[in-house]
């Protein structure tokens, strides 16, 4: 049984799951690691830590700019993993999913990349820019190491590429309750609720919302029907504005993950 699958297993009954985002690097790889151990010690159940990339296109702008300063500060795809693999030296329970783009994992070699992955600790990688069509190769390779290969469904992802997707999908699968980009619009719970029930008719797995969801209490009316709750700009938006405020970036980060932990456990 993989990590992500066990943190969905473990869950007490109504409870749900929390997958805060942050990008890897953004404010430097030591400032990173801090607030990966701040989310778990306010209630993060899966950590999705985003693979800084000079192209992040699915993201909106508070998330293209933390790609952009990672980026800028010269973290890799190694370095990443190996920030998962000081992390896994403390932690051997809360659940890590890389999030982010083609180009520097097929940079980096399909079977050496999901090697190191596994190496490192990874449970579930997540290829926003990779269509299920085009997944085979990579998804051999993380099925050999028992990595979880995450795949994006969108309010416009037809029935039958939900079908698809049930063959190739594992861990839980990312709903994205907004057309557009990340940190963009504003929920409609009623939408996302039915999409949520289209789903299930056709994948047999755990599905976490994303996108849109910035408070306490867009968490909680996501959650009476998501099984995980899913948030990045707004944690991200901490990491900007007191990136140089080591303290202050910490408590704000634990603050509002604290409250949407609580709100929807």
């Amino acid at each position: 049984m993989s990590r992500l699958t066990q943190v969905f297993s473990n869950l007490p009954k109504a409870q749900k799951a929390f997958i805060p985002f942050i990008t890897a690097g953004d404010s430097g790889l030591d400032n990173t690691y801090d607030l990966m151990q701040t989310l778990v010690d306010n209630g993060a159940d899966v950590i999705e830590l985003g693979v800084p990339f000079s192209d992040p296109m699915a993201d909106g702008p508070v998330i293209a700019k933390s790609h952009e300063r990672a980026v800028a500060d010269g973290v890799s795809l190694h370095d990443v993993l190996d920030l998962v693999k000081k992390f896994r030296q403390n932690n051997d329970t809360t659940a890590i999913v890389l999030m982010g783009y083609l180009n520097p994992i097929e940079v980096f070699g399909y079977q050496a990349f999901a090697d190191a992955a596994s190496e490192s600790g990874v449970d579930g990688v997540l290829v926003v820019d990779m269509p299920p069509e085009e997944a085979h190769d990579l998804k051999q390779c993380l099925d050999g190491v028992d990595i979880d290969f995450i795949f994006l469904v969108a309010p416009t992802t037809t029935n039958d590429r939900l079908a698809s997707l049930a063959n190739i999908a594992s861990g839980f699968v990312y709903f994205v309750s907004l057309k557009g980009v990340t940190g963009a619009g504003h929920l409609d719970i009623d939408s996302v609720n039915a999409n949520l029930a289209r789903i299930r008719q056709y994948i047999d797995l755990p599905v976490g919302v994303g996108f849109g969801i910035k408070d306490a209490a867009t968490a909680k009316a996501v959650s009476v029907s998501a099984d995980a709750v899913i948030v990045g700009s707004s944690l991200v938006s901490f990491i900007e504005q007191y990136a140089t405020d080591r303290d202050k970036m910490l408590a704000s980060v634990g603050a509002l993950s604290a409250e949407i932990s609580a709100a929807i456990k």
